[in-house]
């Protein structure tokens, strides 16, 4: 009977000595843990909801404008233009948007304008190519005249023009006047244009 009331007390005071060494667990201890976790990143609303900004030219409408060429009105439906050459005829005038565009601001109204080149054929061995503008309006894009690059040139690049933002340089290869027009352009040009008076015009052009 002794024997068992010793043994438990011993018992009851090694529980309470265990208890007592036991930390407690500290939930601000966890919290500020350094070990990673497994919590999502948030990502800012404005980040997913950027607008788009309104200095981008549509393709699109460069693609279904109207064009002077030549005097000729010239109207593209999804890039391209077919006229009959006579009535009747089954030769037809072919015109199509080429690209390069370049995002310009021509008559410093505030809006993005847009120059770039067309291609026409007209049956023949011929492939004319043509620089025009489409000027952004409130209700929508103006196409400009167009201003006679040269047949079967060899287009690189248009660029606005670093000495005058309102003003753009077309960059293309062209032949040498005594080459035949089958040998390959090498002869690099390069002709800047503006805007004057609502039309395109050739800035300084060779007299």
């Amino acid at each position: 009977m002794k024997i068992r009331k010793v043994l438990i007390i011993l018992l009851l005071t090694a529980g309470i000595v265990l208890a007592a060494c036991t930390p407690a667990a500290s939930p601000i201890a966890s919290e500020s843990s350094g070990s990673p976790t497994n919590a999502p990143t948030i990502v800012p609303t404005e980040i997913l909801t950027q607008t788009p900004s309104n200095d981008n030219v549509s393709i699109a409408d460069l693609k279904n404008g109207t064009y002077l060429i030549d005097g000729q009105s010239i109207t593209l439906v999804d890039g391209v233009a077919e006229n009959e050459l006579a009535p009747g005829s089954a030769s037809k005038q072919i015109t199509r948007y080429f690209g390069n565009e370049v995002n310009i601001d021509l008559n410093s109204d505030g809006l993005m304008d847009a120059a770039f080149l067309l291609q026409q054929d007209s049956g023949g061995s011929g492939t004319f190519y043509y620089v025009v503008a489409a000027l952004k309006t409130e209700n929508g894009y103006v196409g400009t005249n167009a201003i006679f690059l040269g047949d079967r040139i060899a287009p690189q690049s248009t660029n606005i023009d670093p000495n005058n933002p309102s003003q753009f340089i077309v960059n293309y290869a062209d032949r040498n006047a005594d080459e035949p027009m089958s040998a390959q352009p090498t002869v690099g040009v390069s002709k800047t244009f503006k805007l004057e008076d609502g039309a395109l015009v050739e800035v300084n052009p060779p007299t």
